[in-house]
């Protein structure tokens, strides 16, 4: 491998000149910068980051803990991230807790070795962790939470108003004439889950009927067991909506209602939560709630480098995005009141 010193040789300048080029190249003149950049590409010459970084006394690397990367939604979320992170000139390395704590311990044990500029996380469970995290930040690493709030542990954290959401998700059924309703979510450990639920909860009248359906993670697969298992009660028993956690749920109990000849919204309506390309791409095309993905994750990234570099300077926030209401063929049908 080619050093700085051969670059320096062969262009004919100091090594100080080649660090300009490649830190501070508005410094350098023109001529200069031509000569050094054409010995750079004929050495082949790439700088070591790790020395780089070694030498500076810090890393340009956050670590990002997603809880589930098979959901679409942290995918749009990393890409606000990336893009902050981009524009800081820093790399990102992103890891999948799975929604399984002892992996995400793993991950953070890591990261305290690792020393990474900050860590951005969305906790399996918001209570959980929390001494580790805690000496994350005693290590100087600062930590921020997105779609979570910021715990016991403090620090800054960028989330969607849930409970906002759930409301939102059944004021829209209600006003549709739906007066028995499932929640489809799970499990219930999760903050998330939890709040839409409640949020459903707060709107509901006291004739109405809601029936709440359990389930152990969010997915295509188990929305399809809740569409059976709706599908299977008589008519006369069977919720006439169905709003389900995310939008992966949803389109499990859509497909589901496909396969068993029964019609969307006309025999249950659905809706789902997140807003992903697929809820819009559906053969039904669902309604959800809409979380603003892409400025969540950019926010939170922005609030990570500013407390990495401002240290004390820095002051901890609470950044809580609002939901909106997206209303598609899956909802739009009126039925009657029961």
């Amino acid at each position: 491998m080619s050093s700085m010193k051969e670059v320096a040789r062969l262009a004919g300048v100091s090594v100080g000149t080649v660090s300009n080029v490649l830190n501070r190249p508005e410094m350098v003149a023109p001529d200069t910068l031509r000569r050094v950049r054409e010995a750079i590409e004929r050495l082949g010459y790439v700088r070591n980051g790790s020395a780089r970084q070694l030498r500076a006394g810090r890393s340009r690397t956050i670590g990002v803990v997603a809880l589930d990367l098979a959901n679409p939604f942290f995918i749009d979320v990393l890409r606000g991230v990336e893009s902050a992170a981009q524009q800081a000139d820093v790399t990102v390395m992103v890891f999948n807790s799975n929604k399984d704590a002892g992996r995400e311990a793993g991950l953070l044990e890591t990261f305290e070795e690792q020393r990474p500029l900050g860590v951005l996380i969305t906790p399996v469970n918001d209570s959980g962790e929390e001494e580790r995290l805690s000496r994350l930040v005693a290590r100087g690493i600062p930590v921020v939470r997105f779609d979570s709030s910021a715990g016991h542990v403090g620090g800054c954290a960028v989330a969607v108003d849930d409970v906002l959401g759930g409301r939102l998700a059944g004021r829209h059924l209600r006003e549709r004439g739906h007066r028995r309703i499932a929640f489809a979510g799970g499990p219930f450990s999760v903050r998330q889950v939890r709040q839409r639920r409640d949020g459903l909860a707060d709107v509901l009248g006291p004739d109405d009927t809601l029936t709440v359906i359990p389930l152990p993670d969010l997915t295509v697969a188990t929305g399809r067991t809740v569409g059976r298992q709706i599908a299977e009660l008589p008519p006369d028993e069977r919720p006439t909506a169905v709003f389900c956690a995310n939008d992966l749920v949803a389109i499990g109990v859509l497909q589901e209602m496909t396969l068993r000849g029964l019609r969307v919204p006309a025999d249950l309506a659905i809706i789902g939560y997140d807003d992903i390309d697929f809820a819009a791409a559906a053969a039904v095309p669902l309604s959800s709630i809409r979380q603003p993905r892409e400025q969540l994750g950019h926010t939170a990234a922005t609030l990570l480098l500013e407390e990495a570099n401002l240290a004390d300077g820095h002051e901890h926030r609470q950044v809580i995005f609002q939901p909106d209401l997206v209303a598609r063929t899956s909802t739009t049908a009126r039925v009657r009141s029961n």
